[in-house]
């Protein structure tokens, strides 16, 4: 059999498991697991290990199952989680799935009101959370709900509020109610809300049939095996560590690390030493950090598989990465709308060589195309595009619009609805490797040039003094507009003239004449999302306001 032909097999291997017209997604992920296998090794913020075996998955949940449904919980209705990374966050999870009912995720970093609007817009009937969340969800202006919600809470008895109900007491309900659902492909497991990078968050629903698609991204992409011992540091509250981290690592039975608390580079380094971390995936911030910290432990690292997603991969990362791990970092692509879709995959057949700035090939299951800016064709090899998904040569593709917002649904497919339009520019060369440019809404239209800050951004970064930048269109009388920057240096850099002067003949050098930032802002951090996508936007504000 080809090797093009086995990738095509698998694909419909995979559509067929997550497509009957009675899918149980527990046993899927879960029951069908050998009990004593290791479904999470969970650290607390004091280091201290906790095991979850797929034994104690099943039975957990199916106590939590039986609590829920006897509040009323049935197939279809939504449950919020404001959780940190823990036990009782995983049993949530298989709980809600076990009902049928959907999964809200909430980030635990999110405020009150934004934990408003999702509740709201998800139509949530219950929210589960931790004592550290439980401020949050205390009756209070701030929180403005449109009906009751009932708050669960893992607190211990003496520090649950009169307003919630202890977690625990749910797994000691017994009901004889519980039927395993009939779900078909199409009903929901998460009703998640994009992370409103250029706006308000949109709901989506993601269907049962989309696990056919993470689990290919888990075995194409990360090339989870058995024997590996797998961690993706992202926050499950956001689509990447949710889909690619919680679903990768239970659809294909991978033992998984779960981290509680925030990042720090000595502790990430640390349990990738002492728990033979195999298989690494995180956000390229984790990366960044990781370098400026200056740690090199490569003899002690037992990485097999590094990847990073959410934001483009700039080269710098793999001069340290080869050094420091051992390993190349593979940089991936996706949204939240699809999962990933473009990737360096690590999957023997699917491997090929890193190229610098490229986000990889299209993955088996997917139809990638980069489409001229002003119409629905194909744009020629290494011209600036639109990248888009073929639909109809796409079997994972799932996504069917946002809920409630037609007008922002409708921009996400081209009229003859042949294509899924990304929202993306980039552009891909004659031998298939796409490269990431932009946002639509971050092209800096220069002098009738048309700049993606990736690329002036990917300049900079190579320099010894830049830790972290950003890229940004500033409005100009002559030229529309100049590209302007904002860094963040290393800790043994100052700011200083001359290393203005010298940051800007490096992206000459290195990047383009006519593209150097004309002006350079020193800062301490750059604006992020949550789940630690630049906000260009708002820097952007930030210019507008100081220059009016």
């Amino acid at each position: 059999m080809k090797t093009s032909e086995k990738h095509s097999k698998r694909v419909e291997e995979l559509c067929n498991k997550y497509s009957s017209d009675c899918v149980d997604v527990a046993k899927l992920i879960c029951d069908d697991h050998l009990s004593e296998n290791l479904a999470f090794r969970i650290f607390d913020t004091k280091m201290i290990a906790t095991d979850l075996t797929y034994g104690d998955l099943k039975e957990e949940s199916k106590q939590l199952c039986e609590g829920l449904i006897s509040k009323g919980i049935k197939s279809g209705d939504r449950i919020a989680t404001l959780m940190g990374k823990s036990r009782e966050y995983i049993i949530t999870l298989l709980a809600i799935w076990r009902i049928g009912a959907v999964h809200v995720p909430l980030f635990t970093a999110f405020s009150t009101p934004a934990i408003s609007l999702r509740l709201n817009g998800s139509r949530a009937k219950i929210v589960v959370c931790d004592e550290t969340q439980q401020p949050k969800l205390k009756p209070s202006d701030e929180l403005i709900l449109d009906r009751k919600i009932e708050v669960i809470t893992t607190a211990e008895k003496q520090k649950t509020p009169n307003w919630a109900q202890r977690w625990e007491t749910l797994l000691e309900i017994e009901t004889d109610k519980f039927l395993p659902p009939k779900l078909g492909a199409d009903a929901p497991i998460i009703h998640i809300f994009t992370s409103g990078t250029t706006g308000q968050p949109k709901g989506l629903i993601v269907p049962i049939k989309a696990l056919a698609c993470l689990q290919a991204y888990a075995e194409f992409a990360f090339d989870l095996q058995p024997n590996d011992i797998f961690w993706n540091a992202a926050d499950p509250g956001w689509a990447y560590g949710l889909y690619c981290g919680v679903l990768a690592a239970l659809t294909t039975g991978t033992p998984s690390i779960l981290l509680q608390g925030g990042f720090d580079p000595h502790i990430t380094f640390d349990i990738l030493q002492k728990q033979k971390v195999t298989n690494f995936a995180a956000a390229p911030t984790v990366y960044r950090a990781l370098r400026s910290a200056d740690l090199n432990h490569k003899e002690s690292i037992s990485l097999r598989c590094a990847s990073s997603a959410g934001e483009p991969l700039t080269p710098e990362i793999n001069d340290w990465a080869k050094s420091a791990l051992g390993i190349h970092v593979h940089d991936h692509y996706g949204q939240t709308e699809t999962s990933m879709v473009i990737n360096n995959h690590h999957y023997s057949s699917l491997k090929n060589s890193l190229r610098d700035g490229s986000m990889g090939k299209v993955m088996p299951g997917w139809s990638a195309v980069i489409l001229k800016q002003d119409e629905d064709v194909p744009a020629n090899p290494n011209e600036l595009g639109r990248v888009a998904l073929v639909l109809k040569d796409s079997p994972f593709a799932w996504f069917t619009g946002y809920i409630g917002n037609k007008e922002k649904s409708a921009e996400k497919f081209s009229e003859n609805g042949k294509y899924y339009i990304t929202g993306d520019t980039g552009k891909v060369d004659g031998d298939g490797y796409f490269y990431f440019s932009t946002r639509d809404d971050d092209v800096i239209i220069m002098a009738g040039y048309r700049i993606g800050p990736f690329e002036v951004e990917s300049a900079l970064i190579t320099h010894k003094s830049v830790s972290e930048c950003a890229v940004i269109a500033a409005p100009d009388q002559v030229r529309g507009e100049v590209i302007e920057a904002f860094v963040v240096l290393m800790p043994e850099f100052n700011e200083s003239d001359s290393l203005t002067d010298e940051l800007q003949k490096w992206v000459k050098t290195n990047f383009a004449a006519h593209a150097f930032p004309r002006k350079i802002h020193y800062v301490k951090e750059l604006p992020k999302t949550p789940s630690g996508k630049i906000q260009r936007f708002l820097l952007r504000k930030k210019r507008r306001e100081d220059l009016s």
